[in-house]
């Protein structure tokens, strides 16, 4: 009798435990539909017109790490802002559906740093810098410190010689 309440209890968790996954919806960030060149091209224009850089996060929502970054800055207010205040932001996916080839071609295959990769364009869409984001994890995650400092070393403020005097 005991074994059969074991498997029978056994047999419920197992379900249970598979139907709240099957509910669960999963997290959608990225675009795979997106136009991701009219995307980088309008986060372009209005960065030139508001004197920032374009901060492009290039990844799937197939990736934890992605997701996770997306997550921390969401949760993250002085983040948040520092990103808000200095960049346009831009979403680019990468997956099975959409590989945006092209448009990652001209940005020199980003994705060979692994996802998320970060770049940052400038106001006439040229490719400042391109951060392997591995670089700015701390534990088991993105650190706020290394994120936030790299974001302010490649803010339109931080790159004028007269803030590096």
């Amino acid at each position: 009798m005991k074994r059969i309440a074991l498997i029978l209890f056994t047999f419920a968790a197992i379900s249970t435990s598979s139907f709240a996954q099957a509910t669960k919806e999963a997290v959608k960030i990225y675009n795979p539909s997106a136009n991701a060149q009219a995307d980088i091209d309008a986060a372009v224009a209005k960065a030139k017109k508001e004197g920032k850089h374009v901060f492009i996060q290039v990844g799937g929502n197939w990736c934890s790490w992605c997701i996770a970054f997306h997550n921390l800055v969401a949760d993250t207010p002085e983040l948040k802002t520092v990103l808000n205040d200095n960049y346009e932001t831009v979403l680019v996916n990468y997956s099975k559906e959409n590989k945006n080839e092209a448009v990652l071609a001209k940005l020199n295959y980003p994705g060979r740093f692994g996802f998320p990769v970060f770049l940052i364009l400038d106001g006439d869409g040229k490719l400042l810098h391109t951060q392997n984001s591995a670089y700015l994890e701390e534990g088991k995650g993105h650190s706020v410190k290394k994120v936030t400092e790299f974001l302010k070393n490649w803010n339109v403020a931080a790159l004028k010689p007269e803030h590096n005097k």
